[in-house]
């Protein structure tokens, strides 16, 4: 076997290989009766960086329905920020609670 067919084969094998996308996690805030609305909106812009519009409609869904999802990531990224929440959260008292749901 010459150089080229030995290239040739190893190009057909890397583009038979079928690439595995990871997994994407939602990163669900639940509602309490305790942590304020108004911190809820906090974490939303700073930690998920959604604008403020965004923020207040998830943070009403997240009222109005018990739940609403912050942002979609790779797990990696939506343990960092279902950690930075908690941290942040406990850090001011409040109880608010995260979830990953995969998807």
């Amino acid at each position: 076997m010459d150089m080229h067919q030995q290239v040739e084969e190893i190009v057909q094998t890397i583009t038979d290989i079928e690439l595995i996308e990871p997994s994407n996690y939602a990163v669900v805030l639940l509602n309490d009766d305790r942590t304020p609305m108004e911190f809820v909106v906090h974490v939303l812009e700073n930690v998920f960086r959604l604008n403020h519009d965004e923020s207040v409609n998830t943070m009403m869904k997240i009222h109005d329905q018990g739940e609403g999802v912050a942002g979609i990531y790779t797990f990696e990224i939506a343990e960092q920020k279902g950690l930075e929440t908690t941290v942040l959260a406990r850090t001011e008292g409040f109880p608010l609670k995260v979830r990953l749901d995969p998807q």
